[in-house]
């Protein structure tokens, strides 16, 4: 049935092809200025592109979360023990000398495009054509939706991308480098398309979402002067799932075709960004987002304090960290050390902190032993099952929750951070338990708002500093 289908797919697909220009390096002082991203967030109150309801939207968001979830957890099941590839194309190994200094893109909320995560502004092609994609450090391989969407493309709010008419666009052959990685990067076998011997990639994510298209190159722009040539990415003609109206994804976890490793050959092998809130609250709600990459983006100035990264033979590419403890109003949880030791990642796709479930229901209970004496207790919401009757926009007496790693670093969680609005004068903590199988904590992004988070993947660490966002 498979290969019936592939055989329609096959036959679906048209060929282009383009040559690709040369790539000349601009050493101005804009360029070595660095390219800073905004970020935005999917959820603002202040969209203009969805119709939905915030609190209708959250309630989608948390069941794409729970999806989110299961694939974070089937791509520990699935990936077999081992190591990565066992050698890259040179094009992405680390050039040696003088770094230049951060890529800085804006990080916006996802609301806008349907999505509870965040989305940067990136160019592809030559003329460039932006297209609002997806921040993924889950994710390692980077696609969008491509025209004539042989298959299927899902509505989104940048008008299709057309390879056509690009001068710079390239399909890869099966026998490259590039097509050899992808299995590592999606975790499934690249396919042949035979009459135009073009790698076909499947990028798919657990649940029932999945892009499937042509293997391309092109050029990736991040800023008007900051330019990568031979982008490694996805030309998505069937596309499907839970992407909201985002044109694709931009992988930043740690495999070799991710944006990340292609940029570093360049920039250096670290990013940092700070996460905006998906509410504007009062004086901070005009706070912007900003993904800066390189390695000068860990800037000595800011007081960062660090964490090891963890070593995970079954997935590599995702962050791994360890966490050690948590404290409610600086008092320790009442539970073992051994009930943290479980697969902890650190992601920016998904919304709600995943917990052990010994760690949550101690959270659970100290938490609400200080909040019920100012505060009546309110249904549960989705799965979040610990909600108040009050207003987040108001001076909530809320106890702080610290989040305490190895090492010593540690995110000392606000009101902001611990409760999300789940309904006008309903608000819930922003914490779930880990469910059935899925055994892995996750350090979800509403915790990490506001914060800015550094990874340092050439000293294998990860950073935490207050009040990231400017």
């Amino acid at each position: 049935m498979r290969s019936a289908w592939f055989l329609l797919f096959y036959f679906l697909l048209s060929t282009t092809a383009s040559s690709l220009s040369e790539f000349q390096e601009n050493e101005s002082a804009e360029k070595l200025s660095g390219i800073h991203l905004n970020i935005y967030h999917t959820r603002r109150h202040d969209s203009s592109v969805t119709s939905k309801s915030p609190f209708a939207i959250l309630t989608d968001i948390l069941a794409t979360d729970e999806e989110r979830i299961k694939v974070l957890h089937s791509r520990l099941v699935n990936r077999k023990t081992g190591t990565e590839a066992a050698s890259s194309s040179a094009s992405y190994r680390h050039r040696q000398g003088v770094l230049k200094k951060p890529i800085g893109i804006p990080l916006n909320p996802g609301s806008t495009i349907g999505s509870g995560n965040y989305y940067v502004k990136v160019g592809i092609g030559s003329p460039v054509k932006y297209y609002a994609m997806l921040m993924d450090t889950g994710s390692s391989f980077s696609w969008l939706q491509c025209q004539p969407c042989s298959i299927y493309c899902y509505s989104q709010i940048d008008p299709l991308f057309d390879p056509s008419a690009s001068k710079t666009y390239k399909k890869l052959t099966c026998s490259t480098t590039e097509c050899s990685l992808i299995k590592d990067a999606t975790l499934n076998e690249p396919f042949c398309q035979a009459n135009s011997n073009t790698c076909i990639y499947t990028a798919s994510y657990g649940d029932t979402s999945f892009s499937e298209g042509y293997l391309s190159q092109d050029l990736l722009t991040l800023a008007p002067s900051e330019s990568l040539p031979r982008f490694i990415y996805g030309c998505g003609q069937d596309n499907q799932g839970l992407f909201g109206r985002a044109a694709g994804i931009l992988g930043l976890a740690r495999d070799k075709l991710s944006m990340l490793a292609q940029v570093s050959t360049k920039y250096g092998y670290a990013f940092s960004y700070c996460l905006p809130s998906a509410f504007p609250i009062s004086s901070r709600g005009g706070q912007g987002g900003v993904l800066s990459i390189g390695n000068t983006s860990l800037s000595p100035s800011i007081p960062y304090k660090f964490t090891p990264l963890i070593k995970n033979s079954f997935n590599p590419s995702l962050y791994f960290l360890s966490l050690t403890a948590i404290t409610v109003a600086n008092k320790p949880l009442g539970v073992g050390a051994a009930n943290y030791k479980v697969p902890t990642i650190i992601d920016s796709g998904t919304v709600i902190t995943r917990l052990p479930s010994p760690v949550y229901t101690a959270l659970q209970k100290s938490f609400v032993q200080i909040m019920s004496k100012k505060y009546a207790q309110a249904p549960e919401f989705s799965i979040l099952d610990t909600c108040f009757k009050a207003n987040l926009n108001s001076a909530l007496a809320v106890p702080e929750i610290k989040l305490i790693f190895q090492g010593g670093a540690d995110l000392s969680l606000g009101a902001h951070n611990i409760l999300i609005e789940a309904n006008k004068g309903v608000v819930c903590l922003a914490f779930a338990p880990i469910s059935g199988s899925n055994q892995i904590a996750i350090i979800g992004n509403h915790q990490q708002q506001t914060f800015k988070v550094a990874y340092d993947i050439s000293k294998s660490r990860i950073g935490f500093a207050p009040g990231g966002c400017r």
